[in-house]
């Protein structure tokens, strides 16, 4: 059967996602609406219904009589998404570790050979996507598809900050150690140790993004 194409607005929502997430549309800039319907050569119907979709998934704002803006994250946001995503993949690596074959737990081994090569060579952008890539199979074996529809919510949220803690100094490699306690805890079937390790890996990623921002703030004092 024939996929239907998406609509319009859907196609220029995926198109303002990845420039948001990519960073070239800033957190807290302002959204011309003219300009981007210039540039895109749409008309202001189909972009305002993509606002409104990003809007809904938290990566922009209306304030009214000024504009749509791209949303910031607070220190705050941080704080309150981190322990609640941190439960959520915590309970997905504890079923992960229940319902993982032996096939799964070698496509796992591979993945995290290439996070290992990534760490090394010092490849952020490449560890981050295989990062990614592991976390979203350790969520597809938890086999809850409400545990993955709330993780996927927040996530949005947080990858406009989230791939800013592996420049924290020493980082990449608490990172990569973090995965492997995960990965031998779903190796070894344990449940409850894998979702400590998961819950472990998520808590200090804030604690990395928390000292990222003392030293900025440190910067900009000095």
């Amino acid at each position: 059967m024939r996929l239907v194409q998406n609509s319009l607005h859907d196609e220029v929502a995926a198109l303002l996602r990845g420039q948001i997430f990519e960073g070239k549309l800033e957190q807290g800039s302002f959204l011309d609406e003219a300009a981007l319907c210039e540039s895109l050569k749409i008309s202001r119907t189909p972009l305002r219904e993509a606002l409104k979709v990003l809007a809904a998934e938290g990566l922009v704002r209306h304030e009214p009589r000024r504009g749509c803006f791209v949303n910031q994250v607070t220190e705050q946001d941080l704080d309150d998404i981190f322990p609640v995503i941190a439960l959520l993949e915590g309970r997905c690596a504890f079923e992960a570790a229940r319902n993982a074959s032996d096939a799964d737990l070698a496509a796992l081994d591979a993945l995290h050979t290439r996070l290992e090569q990534h760490a090394q060579a010092k490849r952020i952008n490449d560890y981050y996507a295989t990062n990614f890539i592991i976390h979203e199979a350790i969520i597809t074996l938890a086999n809850n598809r409400w545990l993955a529809q709330a993780i996927a919510d927040l996530r949005k949220i947080l990858k406009l900050a989230r791939q800013q803690q592996l420049h924290a100094p020493g980082r990449l490699e608490q990172s990569l150690s973090e995965h492997l306690a995960i990965y031998a805890a779903l190796r070894a079937r344990d449940s409850e140790g894998a979702d400590a390790a998961m819950r472990m890996h998520l808590s200090r990623q804030r604690e990395a993004l928390r000292a990222l921002a003392r030293e900025q703030k440190s910067r900009l004092l000095a």
